[in-house]
């Protein structure tokens, strides 16, 4: 479905999430005891209790999201000085906000760990500019992996993403205030997309971090199939054949990636994996896999900028080497359920 224009993502989209809060709000003394009704006749732990709650909290998140980001726009001069530092700072640090209350209070309702395991990412994050390079699957892997490098981390992300986020109205307004680019797969022809990203990256200072997906989309069996074949019609019989020993992940595409590479040279590269939201993919898969009562877990391996290939064939055997490395990570570390409810800290 194309993405409407901003005005009307602004004007209609907007107000009619902050009145669908207001709304679910009023309606809680009613939809509440229903939903508890319910719940015991319904397969799963209260899973529609559960998945009502984290319902009504993203909503009423996203628009208390909407409702500051409206402050912050008029107290930067109706958005006059909005990319000026200070106020890029302020959007960082809400940004780090509304992340972590949305985890905090997501967490206990859908019964999950992040477990981090790997290199300490406090030893793979120095005080330098760092490209993040991550596997794409499942809606929630951008949310865990932001969160962390914000919140965790301190670090300040440029995200390339796809652009149908854009209909989630609190997303839609933080992150075009913020270096990123939404781009339109399918639809925008592929050097144009490499240049958006050159241009993303270039000015990367030691407390950013570059966020990319060189997948371009979430994994399912069949886009794996097509991502081989499409290598195959490109005359890339190799890269096809590395393609079809990993089954866990999509053949990655180098051009993002080396653009990146090439607008930051001074920069590290961080491989991220993680397993747990793998199955999340349809609103079928959704209702199954919530809440999820599971462990997350999540790998991150450090690439000094000294150990980065020079020359971009070099630098497509390589992804495609790191690549073979997470899936085979992803094999050895298949989800598993999460600790029983209640009190919990991430563990490292």
């Amino acid at each position: 479905m194309p993405l409407p224009p901003r005005w009307f993502r602004r004007i209609v989209l907007g107000p009619l999430m902050v009145a669908l809060a207001a709304v679910l709000l009023a309606s809680l003394p009613v939809l509440l005891p229903v939903v508890l009704v319910l719940s015991p006749i319904l397969p799963g732990r209260l899973r529609l209790l559960r998945i009502t709650w984290a319902v009504i909290v993203y909503v009423v998140w996203d628009a208390t999201a909407l409702i500051v980001l409206f402050g912050l726009w008029l107290a930067s001069g109706f958005g006059w000085k909005k990319r000026s530092p200070a106020f890029q700072r302020a959007h960082y640090l809400a940004c780090g906000a509304f992340l972590q209350s949305l985890y905090q209070l997501l967490r206990g309702a859908l019964n999950v760990d992040i477990e981090i395991v790997g290199t300490d990412p406090d030893v793979a994050l120095p005080g330098r500019p760092e490209i993040v390079v991550c596997r794409h699957a499942g809606p929630g892997d951008s949310f865990i992996l932001i969160h962390s490098l914000v919140n965790r981390f301190d670090r300040e992300p440029r995200i390339v993403l796809k652009d149908a986020l854009q209909w989630d109205p609190a997303i839609d307004v933080l992150l075009n205030r913020l270096p990123t680019r939404f781009i339109a797969p399918g639809r925008t022809p592929g050097q144009d997309i490499e240049k958006q990203i050159f241009d993303v990256t270039v000015g990367l200072d030691p407390n950013d971090a570059l966020v990319i997906f060189p997948e371009g989309g979430n994994f399912t069996p069949k886009r794996r199939i097509k991502a081989i074949n499409r290598l195959r019609a490109l005359g890339l019989e190799k890269m096809a054949r590395r393609a079809e020993n990993m089954r866990h992940v999509l053949a990655p595409k180098p051009g993002g990636l080396n653009a990146a590479i090439e607008a930051a040279p001074d920069a590290g590269v961080i491989f991220v994996a993680h397993t747990g939201l793998d199955k999340m993919l349809t609103v079928g898969d959704v209702w199954r896999e919530l809440p999820t009562d599971k462990t997350i877990m999540m790998s991150f391996w450090s690439v000094p900028p000294e150990e980065i290939p020079r020359s971009e064939q070099e630098r497509v055997e390589w992804l495609f080497d790191w690549w073979k490395r997470i899936d085979d990570w992803i094999e050895a570390h298949q989800p598993q359920p999460a600790r029983p409810m209640g009190p919990k800290r991430d563990r490292r």
